[in-house]
């Protein structure tokens, strides 16, 4: 019997070295004993593991394997070592290359469960982390939170919140390890304890009375809300603590409004539409129209906003891309995506093969349209009047850069180069001609930032690198 010993729990390079070594030196499974670091000897009399594997030595494994043994190696479960190996033995040492489409098979089916566990504990912690506002050493703000996950998903998990929170200093504390955020790299450090993290702070009331105000006691199902939102995650949720009481008085509420009876609706008359002439530009040059919009005063847009954002990039561009309105970041720099819509949107450009310095990059709405929620400015979209009114300066963009094609990204830019409602799924990939413009039709890079479900996001991120990758084929002339 040979021991293995792993010092990382969830050290992939580590794991792939000892099973290497064992695989080449024709080990079978059976002879292995496989700890963690710190786990009890199984057997004082176990031998030493063999020499490592040369560095030619590569084993036929296909590339779902690794995946997969990446997010296994993330459970808790002592078993997991024992069948990573096991399936890898059956892949390339019993000749089994199909192994892994056989779902029926135990070992498939046990290592695709836990993986599930593994990515659904990412998800909990994605949904139910809250931060705290704390004060840090040289006095600006840093948010700390303090989570326990079932299994050791902080590495998975912790991306998402550079995003989300791109311009906030934070940390993430749990039992494991622990991750840091300065606003422009990601650390990983050890874990930590509950006590280091505060139990009230300034956003615990603002989250208790935001969830006051949405609760619905007429739509109430408890056993659903328990599936969602077990009540183990309630005691670091800053709502956490008001709602067994919403629910205990979620009866009388209801009886309380049946017993008022309904609201008359109020009568609808027949109303002219408006007719909403868009602004004129005179500008001949892009800088001439950067200066004109910034004085821009057409809708009430520009009254709550911090400037307005025009669009940026090279004159002579044959690729423009047109979002919808510029963000919290945009609306404090003035420049086209640089949060975290447009952090999304560079990586995908990259994955492209698209340099945004040869690009002309700009929104059809030129003001930051929000909501102030206690210290956050939260996105609304732009009414279609404040769209229209807005379309003048992003037709003079247009006309002024002439590109070869235009990528409309989500359906207010789609609109507003198209003049009618777009159903970008159905409608994207495919060149939409208007007038002497070429349209294609993308989502808008934002899309994947607002999904709850970590493969749902992949899947729009993954849409719009296709979709900006099929923007530079028909620019190549590769693509029909």
């Amino acid at each position: 019997m040979i021991a293995a010993e792993l010092a990382d729990p969830t050290d992939l390079k580590a794991w792939k070295g000892l099973a290497r070594a064992l695989l080449a030196a024709g080990v079978p499974p059976a002879e292995v004993t496989w700890r963690d670091a710190g786990d009890p000897v199984a057997d004082l009399f176990a031998g030493p593991l063999p020499p490592p594997a040369p560095a030619d030595y590569r084993p036929p494994v296909p590339r779902a394997f690794v995946a997969l043994a990446e997010m296994v190696l993330r459970h808790r479960s002592a078993e997991r070592l024992d069948l990573l190996y096991r399936l890898l033995w059956r892949l390339a040492a019993t000749g089994e290359r199909s192994l892994l489409a056989v779902r029926s098979d135990p070992d498939v089916a046990r290592a695709a469960a836990l993986e599930k566990q593994v990515r659904r504990d990412a998800y909990h912690m994605k949904a139910y982390l809250r931060f705290r506002e704390v004060a840090g050493e040289d006095g600006a703000l840093h948010y700390v939170a303090w989570f326990e996950p079932d299994h050791r998903v902080t590495e998975l998990a912790a991306p998402h919140f550079t995003q989300r929170f791109a311009t906030m200093r934070w940390s993430i504390l749990t039992p494991d390890r622990s991750a840091h955020w300065d606003g422009a790299a990601l650390r990983f450090d050890t874990g930590a304890a509950k006590a280091d993290v505060p139990t009230e702070d300034a956003l615990a009331s603002y989250w208790k009375t935001y969830y006051s105000s949405i609760f619905n006691p007429a739509r109430l199902k408890v056993d659903a809300m328990l599936a969602q939102m077990p009540r183990k995650y309630w005691k670091n949720l800053g709502e956490g603590e008001i709602i067994d009481g919403m629910v205990a008085a979620a009866a009388a509420r209801v009886q309380g409004m049946v017993a008022a009876g309904p609201t008359a609706p109020a009568r609808k008359g027949r109303v002219a539409a408006e007719r909403v002439e868009p602004v004129v530009a005179s500008a001949h040059t892009l800088d001439g129209l950067r200066q004109e919009i910034h004085t821009c005063r057409a809708c009430p847009l520009w009254q709550p906003a911090t400037q307005a954002v025009p669009g940026e990039g090279s004159a002579a561009a044959r690729l423009m891309l047109v979002g919808e309105q510029p963000g919290d970041q945009e609306d404090l720099t003035g420049r086209p995506f640089v949060g975290p819509a447009g952090q999304a949107l560079d990586a995908a450009l990259a994955a492209a093969g698209l340099d945004r310095e040869l690009l002309y990059i700009t929104s059809a709405v030129k003001h930051f349209k929000f909501e102030p929620r206690g210290k956050r400015r939260v996105h609304q979209r732009a009414s279609s009047r404040e769209a229209a009114v807005c379309g003048g300066w992003l037709e003079r963009e247009v006309e002024l850069v002439k590109p070869d094609l235009i990528v409309a990204m989500g359906a207010t830019a789609a609109r507003a180069l198209l003049g009618r409602d777009v159903a970008v799924m159905q409608e994207r990939r495919r060149v939409i001609e208007h007038g002497w413009r070429r349209v294609l039709v993308t989502v808008h890079p934002a899309a994947a930032l607002r999904q709850q479900d970590a493969d749902a996001a992949q899947r729009y991120a993954e849409a719009l690198a296709a979709d900006l990758a099929l923007a530079a084929r028909l620019l190549a002339g590769q693509a029909a």
